[in-house]
C-alpha cells in the first residue's frame, strides 16, 4: 500500500510539473492572453481536462509558474554568490533571466495591475526575495523598506535592460549596467566587508 501512495505521488507531481513546464513557455511564447488551458494541457502531453484536475484555472497556474520562475533566479544567484561571481556577472545573470522570459513578465506587470491573486502572489514573491537578501547577507543593515527600494529598483532596470528600453531611447545600456552593478553591490558590500 505505501508503495502505490509513493507512486500516485510522483505521478501527480510529474504531472503538475509538466503542466507547469508548459505553461511557462505557452505565457513566454504567447502572453497571458494569448493562451489557454487547452494548449497548455496538449504543450504538456495530456487531454485538455486533465488541467483541470490541478489547477483551477489559468491564473492559478500562471502563479506557479511566477513561484517556479523566482526560485529559478535565486537558485541562479545562490550559485553564482556562492563562486563569489562580480557585480557585473550577476548582472549578466539577472537581465538575461529577465531577457529569457521577457513576455511572460510582459504579462506578470500587467495582471498585477489589474488581477489580486497575481498582485499577492507578487508581493509574497518580493517579501520572499528580501528574506533571501537576508540570508545571503547576514549583516544587511538595511530595512525591509530599503530594501524593497532596492529590489524593486533591480527590478525595474533588469527590465529596461531585457526589453531594450535604452536602446529605445538612443542611450548607451552601460548606463543601466552601472547602476543595477551598484545596486547590487550595495547588497552585496556589508556581507564583503563582514568576510574580511
Amino acid at each position: 500500500m505505501a508503495g502505490r501512495v509513493k507512486v500516485a505521488r510522483r505521478l501527480r507531481t510529474g504531472t503538475a510539473a509538466r503542466l507547469v513546464a508548459a505553461a511557462a513557455s505557452e505565457f513566454n511564447q504567447y502572453g497571458f492572453l494569448g493562451t489557454d488551458t487547452n494548449r497548455i494541457a496538449r504543450r504538456a502531453g495530456f487531454a485538455p481536462q486533465t488541467f483541470y484536475r490541478w489547477f483551477g484555472d489559468k491564473t492559478e497556474i500562471f502563479i506557479k509558474v511566477y513561484e517556479q520562475w523566482q526560485r529559478d533566479e535565486a537558485r541562479m544567484l545562490q550559485r553564482l554568490l556562492a563562486r563569489d561571481a562580480s557585480d557585473a556577472r550577476l548582472v549578466q545573470a539577472v537581465v538575461t533571466h529577465h531577457r529569457t522570459y521577457r513576455t511572460f513578465r510582459r504579462s506578470l506587470r500587467q495582471l498585477s495591475v489589474e488581477d489580486e491573486d497575481v498582485r499577492k502572489a507578487r508581493a509574497e514573491s518580493r517579501l520572499n526575495q528580501i528574506a533571501q537578501i537576508r540570508v545571503w547577507n547576514r549583516e544587511q543593515p538595511d530595512t525591509t523598506g530599503d530594501l524593497a527600494v532596492a529590489l524593486f529598483k533591480i527590478e525595474r532596470l533588469a527590465d529596461a535592460l531585457a526589453e531594450g528600453e535604452f536602446h529605445d531611447m538612443g542611450i548607451d545600456r552601460s548606463a543601466g549596467e552601472t547602476e543595477l552593478a551598484l545596486l547590487i553591490h550595495r547588497l552585496r558590500s556589508a556581507r564583503r566587508t563582514a568576510d574580511r
